[in-house]
């Protein structure tokens, strides 16, 4: 029997995730007019999507902005509904439950956003945002409600008297400590967090990615990271994924990933990264990429990095390059790393 790269990726990284995506997809149809709405186009923006996501780790989702980070996070979550593909959680396929079956995942799984303060009620204390999914899920009478508030409070590093005020009176730092609490209330296992630390002050980031270690460390919470700056997703992963128009460009550890970039993508978003030293940086080639971003509307033939490339072939033109294991559990799509080319590689 002869499996695709999707079972073959998925059996390699199985042990016993928590997450278990495969081959997800996300399109949106592209209307015309404005009475007789028409569909015109499709935009993909997620397009085949399969990774696992260990209990207790950490995988990032990397790449440039509009490429299906976010709404691959909240997919997963079922905030929005898939077009194709299975959400495992615990063995359990979230794609075909209703509201209801998924009422008790929702516990389950919590997610940390971008902005803290448009994601705070501005007309609501800090008790009772963080205590309002507690009482929608029934945690207890109103004195564990309280109690639980303060615990989480304390747990995230804010002090419990602030109970009774509201958002506006703390910094981006604190609330974002709020938005964290917040998740945390139901005591979930997985926490999809979508760029927590871009709208921060570069001097409070280290402080809310060390504290969402040390929470990951103490609670055994699961991550689905997404991120911009390839440093902070150095610090955090243990796994990286690098998407590019919708789709997994390249796959591995983070050791392997930031050691040993593949992909040229990959290649190219890392020799953007600074060095924190002025030799080592004079000396080191940036690999710039030309042209723009295709739209995920009509993407290129091939190869969807094709038409920016440095090492670009025919055969990228052409055929679709599938995510493959080059080995060490190192996946890459990319048609450099053929069957054929690896193995005259490794003879070399």
């Amino acid at each position: 029997m002869t499996l695709t790269s999707s079972e073959k990726l998925s059996i390699s990284q199985n042990r016993t995730p928590l997450i278990r995506v495969e081959n997800l997809q996300k399109h949106f149809p592209v209307m015309q007019g404005i009475l007789l709405q028409r569909q015109v186009a499709t935009l993909k923006a997620v397009d085949g999507l399969t990774f696992n996501i260990q209990r207790g780790e950490t995988l990032s989702l990397v790449g440039e902005s509009g490429c299906g980070k976010s709404t691959t996070g909240r997919m997963i979550l079922q905030l929005s509904r898939p077009t194709g593909g299975k959400i495992y959680f615990e063995n359990t396929d979230l794609t075909h439950l209703t509201e209801k079956e998924l009422r008790p995942f929702r516990r389950k799984m919590q997610m940390i956003f971008q902005d803290p303060y448009s994601s705070l009620n501005p007309r609501m204390t800090v008790g009772k945002i963080i205590s309002e999914p507690l009482i929608i899920h029934q945690f207890g009478n109103q004195n564990i409600i309280k109690n639980r508030v303060k615990e989480i409070l304390e747990l995230v590093g804010l002090n419990s008297n602030l109970i009774n005020r509201y958002p506006h009176e703390f910094s981006g730092g604190q609330q974002q400590r709020i938005g964290i609490a917040r998740a945390l209330a139901m005591n979930p296992d997985f926490i999809v967090c979508d760029e927590p630390i871009a709208a921060l002050d570069v001097s409070i980031q280290a402080q809310v990615i060390n504290l969402m270690q040390c929470l990951q460390k103490n609670l055994g919470l699961t991550y689905l990271f997404i991120a911009h700056d390839l440093s902070v997703v150095r610090h955090i992963s243990d796994q990286v994924a690098v998407m590019y128009l919708g789709k997994i460009v390249e796959l591995a550890d983070r050791i392997s990933l930031y050691e040993n970039p593949l992909h040229p993508y990959t290649q190219a978003l890392l020799s953007a990264v600074p060095i924190p030293d002025p030799e080592l940086e004079a000396k080191r080639q940036r690999i710039l990429l030309t042209g723009e971003v295709p739209s995920p509307i009509n993407p290129p033939t091939g190869c969807r990095f094709c038409s920016r490339c440095p090492e670009v072939m025919e055969q990228c033109r052409l055929e679709e390059p599938p995510l493959k294991d080059i080995g060490s559990h190192h996946w890459v799509a990319c048609h450099l790393y053929s069957s054929k080319q690896v193995a005259e590689q490794s003879r070399v």
